[in-house]
Formats: structure tokens, sequence, C-alpha cells
């Protein structure tokens, strides 16, 4: 453990809107300049607002008056991350917090310091930030926000910006002369290290508490030049994993070999190419911060989206049988009858937002509906054993567990054992996502909101389904209207954050996804504000 001093730096004020950084439940802005129409909105000066604010947001919520709260604070690669450290760690010191810096950390690492009780380590602590923007271009940054009870929500969110721009406005030249003068003294720990050691005592605990349970298991790790890097060396070579052929583990901030996101198609074609090059048993690949992870068998078979749910739905129905798996909307239909038909349990499909997804799922259990994975198809997955954290690690781990729990059983080696868990999932041979972007500066909105012109263009997509009798509308939907015919199904929503109506189509064949999409475009075809291009594209292919 070390001490540090930080000093404040006078900074250069301008005009920000601070209620823009919010991107739902975290906050995001732009931190780097240099890239031409995307000026500067998260600089040094309103990260220290925002940090103040959370320590105020802080010591209200915990109703600290006898002690001193105090704050870890970790961040990805990013090139913006020392940078924005210096300045978040001045802003809490301005709020009289003490700060605790973890330097290169993984998102949930940080949630887990707010419950780990090693004073060695500082931890428990009152409070978490994370600096990060997950998968966003590298002039990008951003921070969220954890105590021991989980991740701050919108409304919290809201409220710390808010006090954020009070803080803002009423900086002074006095008080900045003042900051400057300041100094607030900083600790700095490897708590990587406690985090990472659980996750090895995890996946012992699975195998009967041997010492290497993958032994002789070739594993190869990508982690897109993210925080990943250390799964490699700190949680599978302790397991006697061989990990050689693992890529892309430095961290490097502009993130020059793909983009770090298990969603995108050239990030899993690179792990499918590690894995098949170096004969490996398993390929996993993480995004940038390390919520979110997706794998690959020994054949290059992708676990990700619907697959990577089904897997896991698999795993967690055989230790809880019958339980509630909550999922976002734009999950299929073959994953319904997979996890209801074949495994017994429930598929409760929620809204986008893996927030939203964590909390329907801790709303089941506080009404007495039994629910252990709450997923998103982008990845984010949380287990009710796990403090319902979004830990791509963890679920990780719970893919270990399995391999080494069936090896210790005498059930088999390799990867084909998670394979044959989703043995019997129906896919679609067609899964498209298109974007209707929508005109916020074009007349037909009469300076409405956009979103008000979205839920227009929905309700008159539901008012015309209702005539065709070869559509039927989902009986139980939360968000969008979801409509199934022509042997697929399609979901038009509203986006959570943009002006933008996603349309997700999945269908057996291109025909029948053509089909689909020529329902939605015979309904929203009126609104001259709507984008339509991408549909057209699909008709006329």
């Amino acid at each position: 453990m070390e001490a540090a001093t930080s000093s404040a730096t006078a900074p250069s004020l301008g005009k920000i809107d601070f209620l823009k950084l919010q991107n739902g439940s975290d906050i995001r802005g732009l931190a780097v300049p240099g890239v031409e129409g995307e000026p500067l909105s998260l600089p040094e000066p309103v990260s220290e607002a925002i940090a103040a604010a959370f320590g105020q947001w802080l010591q209200h919520k915990k109703k600290a008056e006898s002690r001193r709260l105090r704050v870890s604070i970790g961040h990805d690669s990013r090139i913006s991350a020392q940078t924005l450290l210096e300045a978040v760690s001045r802003g809490l010191g301005v709020s009289g917090l003490d700060v605790v810096q973890f330097g290169l950390a993984s998102t949930p690492a940080m949630f887990n310091s707010t419950l780990t009780e090693d004073e060695s380590f500082l931890c428990p602590a009152d409070g978490a930030i994370m600096i990060t923007a997950s998968h966003l271009p590298y002039n990008r940054n951003g921070f969220k926000f954890f105590t021991s009870d989980g991740g701050l929500g919108k409304v919290d969110i809201k409220n710390i910006l808010e006090r954020a721009a009070d803080i803002y406005k009423n900086v002074s030249d006095e008080n900045l002369k003042k900051s400057q003068r300041e100094t607030s003294s900083i600790k700095k720990v490897d708590y990587m290290s406690v985090y990472t050691s659980g996750l090895v005592k995890a996946v012992r605990r699975a195998a009967g508490d041997l010492e290497k349970p993958l032994e002789g298991f070739h594993i190869v790790v990508d982690a897109g030049n993210g925080a990943g890097g250390f799964f490699a060396a700190k949680v599978l070579e302790p397991l006697g994993a061989i990990t050689s052929g693992s890529q892309f583990l430095e961290p490097d901030g502009m993130f020059p070999n793909h983009i770090p996101n298990p969603e995108d198609k050239s990030a899993m074609e690179a792990i499918i190419k590690a894995v098949l090059d170096n004969k490996a048993d398993l390929g996993i690949i993480f995004d940038t911060d390390v919520d979110r992870s997706a794998a690959v068998d020994s054949t290059g078979r992708e676990f990700n989206r619907n697959r990577l749910i089904a897997l896991l739905s698999a795993i967690v129905l055989e230790e809880h049988p019958g339980t509630t798996i909550v999922t976002d909307s734009v999950t299929s239909d073959g994953l319904t009858t997979f996890i209801e038909k074949k495994l017994g349990g429930k598929h409760h499909r929620f809204k986008r937002g893996y927030k939203n997804v964590i909390d329907e799922a801790i709303r089941l259990n506080s009404n007495g509906e039994e629910s252990h994975l709450a997923i998103e198809t982008s990845g984010h997955g949380a287990l009710k054993e796990n403090h319902w954290l979004d830990d791509g690690a963890y679920l990780m781990v719970k893919l270990l567990n399995k391999l080494a729990a069936a090896r210790a059983a005498g059930q088999g080696s390799g990867s084909k054992v998670l394979t044959d868990l989703v043995e019997g999932l129906e896919e679609p041979r067609v899964a498209l996502e298109l974007r209707l972007k929508i005109n916020k500066n074009h007349p037909d909105l009469e300076g409405r909101d956009f979103r008000e012109y979205g839920e227009k263009v929905l309700q008159h997509l539901s008012n015309s389904i209702e005539t065709n009798p070869n559509l039927k509308r989902a009986p139980v939907n939360y968000e969008g209207i979801r409509v199934s015919g022509f042997g697929g199904w399609f979901l038009l929503r509203l986006s959570l954050h943009d002006p933008v109506l996603p349309l997700n189509i999945e269908a057996q064949s291109e025909g029948d996804a053509v089909k689909l999409g020529l329902v939605v475009d015979a309904a929203v075809k009126e609104f001259n504000a709507l984008d339509t291009s991408a549909l057209s594209n699909l008709i006329h292919s």
C-alpha cells in the first residue's frame, strides 16, 4: 500500500449541459480532444464536479456524521483514464472523503470492493467509482457508481448530475485558487489480487477443492486490450489451465486490434481464430471493463447472445430447478422454448438495459417468484449468488465450474460438456437488427421530443397488426411491439437513449424475414421523419 498526494489544477470553465452526460445508469462523455465535430464534454473540471457531487450524495445516503467515508476508484485501459482518475480523486477530496485508488481494474471488482471486509486492503469501501465507457471509441470515457446495494440507478445518476451542475456553476476564481492549494491524501492498493483470488476459490470449490481443477485444459483469452488481461495469468493459470495463444492482454486505450465487445463480429472472429489456431479447448472474450463476456468452444462455435443465455440457463436450472430466467426483450422464441420445454424453467422476457433486467429479477424475488439469473443478449449477466452484479468474469467462472466439476465426476472433458448443454436450442437462420432513425429536426416533429414521435409510430404499428390474420401480438411484452408470424418474429422498440427505433427480425428464411419487414414498412411509411432506408434495403435485396 502506498500513500500519494494530489493537488488540484486550475480548470478552464465552459458551459456544460450535465444532464446530457447521463446514459441510463452510467455517465458518458467525450474526454479526449482532437476528433472533429466531437468537442470535450468530460474535461477535468466537469469530472471533478461529478466526483464531488457523488461524495455529497454518498454522505447524504450514508448519513455519515461521525466518520469519514472512503471511496475506491478504478479505471479501464482508456488513454484518458489517468487524467480523470486524478480529477475524480480531487473532487472526492474536496467533499471530505478518503480516496483509495485501485489503478487498472474491472467494473465488477469495483462493486466487489464495497462488499469485501479486509481492512488491510481498505475495504469495504463506502462507495466505488469505475472510470470507463465500455466498448465505445478511444476518445470517450465515463463513470459507473456503486455502493454495497449495487450499481446506482437512473434517478440517482440524475441527482448526482444536478448536484454536479450546481457545484460547477458556483466555482469562483477565489475557490479555484483555494482548490489549487489544497491537497488530499490518497491511498493505493492492489485490490485486483483480492478479486481474482475470489474467482479462483469459486472454481476450486466447484471441483471439490482440487488445487488445479483445470490442469491440462487449454483456454485462450482475448481481452481486446481492455482491462481483462488479468484473467489468463491471475485466474486460469493458478487453476492449472494452459493459456498460450491468449491475445491482446496488454492494456492499450487505442484498441488497435479490435473493438473490445463480445457483440462485435470482428472481435468474435478474432477469438474463434485464436481457438482454432491453437487447438484450444475453450476461448473467452471480454469487453473493455469486463462486465460482459462470451465464449467459444473447441470447434469455433460461439457462446454469445441467445446461445450464451441458453448455456447459463442450463447450468443455473441444474442448480435451481424451475427458477425464472430474466432476459432482455430481443431474445428469440427458440430460447423461450428451450428454457421452458427442455430445461423446465420459466423465461421472463423484459426490457433492454442491463440494469432493467437485474432490477426486474430482484423485484420478482421480492414478490416471491424465485429468479437466479438476469442476463442480456449483449453479454451482461448477473446471478443472485453473486449479489446481482453483472460480472463478465464471474459468468465465465460458471462455465469453468461446469468444466471442472464434470471432469472431477468423470463425466467428460473439454468444451463438449458445455456444447451438449445447449443441444436442442432452436436458432433462426436469419437474425437482423435494423436501426430506423428519427430526424429530430424534421418539421413533422413540430418541436416535440423524439420519444413522443417514436411512441406514435409504435401505436400506429400496433393498430395495423390487429387487422392482419397472419400475425399475432406477443401476449406478454414489456417493451415496444413484438409480433410473431411467417415462422418468425419482429420487435420494434424505441431506443433507451437515442432517436432510433431498433427493429429486430428473426426468421427461418430470407423470404420470411422480408415478409416481416414488409409488415413494418407498410405501417411506418407515412412517418416522414423516420429514416426507413435500412428497411427498404432489406425488402429490395
